[in-house]
């Protein structure tokens, strides 16, 4: 009876020592890969910001380079423009983190840049298409679901810069709500060094469209953004500065490029609050908040806070959830899309 006894005791111990490592082991393989995906980040200035490792749940649907994001804040989804060789152009997230499914259109070639508009009317993505094969060299809006709504620019012909709609390696395009509005930087290395403004009905309004290094003038026009006070924020890569203009007229407003010495501005957006503008450096691998500067004035730009991502991460572009401030990155060499939260909700409403 006292073999048995301790026969019994031993079999539950023995269970309850497997049922222990299986769960270190378990916990250990998940922080692993969560590691692995995380990478490695500091805060640098005001803490602001902290990765949400979390997200998303699946990082092996990550097949490509990943150059672009854009969220829909009210349907709560995120679209992540990737390339490659036969892997899907978009991607599919909840803002959870769970993977709802993949683009695999053929009228895709090299995504650049991609946004969400109209997201409390009628929600659709567009997406800036820098190939120079036969659907290259365009914009192309599609539905939440991947079908081809409409282009814009000639397929497969590198613009001259003479017409507005033909376009030679588009970077960004952002479309200002509610008023339809369509603002485009066109010029990803190509002939064109432009700042377009269009209607609603694609009618140019205004243009900037001269390549140098003066007031008005580009070198990569990269990212494009649009604040609540009729202020165009540009992304002036290969001249490490941005440049501000007046949403109405056009005109320019002013210039920042002391914040960029060492690498240039590659991408550029506004929390939900409007008060810091989220600029990307991608050589540096930085994504910074600078403070945005009141109405009527541009003065100095000044970085608050910083988040140093690890070597070889190259960051490209970013989108915000204009709901609640969470930081969507978009990385090239680490192939991923990160997620960042505020650490507090209340910093970004």
């Amino acid at each position: 009876m006292r073999r048995k006894s301790y026969l019994c005791f031993l079999t539950i111990t023995m269970a309850v020592i497997f049922l222990l490592m299986f769960v270190m082991y378990s916990t250990m393989t998940a922080h692993s890969a969560a590691s692995e995906r995380r990478k490695d980040f500091h805060i640098l200035g005001r803490p602001l910001y902290k990765l949400d490792a979390s997200w998303p749940k699946s990082s092996e649907y990550f097949t490509g380079d990943v150059f672009g994001v854009a969220v829909n804040h009210l349907a709560g989804l995120v679209y992540v423009a990737q390339r490659g060789d036969d892997v899907p152009k978009v991607l599919v997230f909840t803002t959870d983190g769970d993977f709802m499914q993949a683009w695999n259109t053929t009228t895709l070639e090299m995504p650049h840049g991609i946004f969400l508009a109209n997201a409390s009317s009628d929600p659709t993505v567009w997406v800036t298409d820098v190939g120079n094969g036969p659907y290259g060299h365009t914009i192309k809006q599609y539905s939440p679901s991947g079908k081809l709504l409409q282009v814009l620019g000639s397929p497969g012909k590198a613009g001259s810069g003479l017409s507005p709609l033909q376009f030679d390696q588009p970077s960004e395009i952002f479309v200002h709500d509610p008023t339809g509005e369509i603002y485009i930087v066109d010029g990803d290395g190509g002939m064109n060094n432009r700042l377009i403004k269009l209607s609603r009905d694609l009618q140019m309004l205004w243009m900037h469209g001269e390549k140098g290094q003066g007031l008005a003038q580009f070198d990569i026009p990269h990212s494009v953004a649009v604040d609540n006070s009729q202020r165009v924020w540009v992304a002036d890569r290969r001249n490490k500065r941005i440049q501000v203009f007046n949403s109405v007229t056009g005109d320019w407003l002013g210039s920042w490029g002391s914040c960029f010495m060492e690498d240039a501005p590659y991408s550029v957006r506004l929390t939900p609050d409007q008060k810091y503008l989220v600029v990307v450096q991608l050589n540096t691998n930085q994504v910074s908040l600078l403070d945005a500067p009141p109405v009527g004035i541009i003065g100095q730009c000044r970085v608050v806070s910083s988040i140093q991502l690890a070597e070889d991460i190259k960051p490209h572009l970013v989108d915000l959830d204009q709901r609640n401030g969470a930081l969507y990155v978009a990385e090239i060499g680490a192939q991923q899309a990160q997620k960042f939260t505020p650490f507090t909700l209340g910093n970004f409403l």
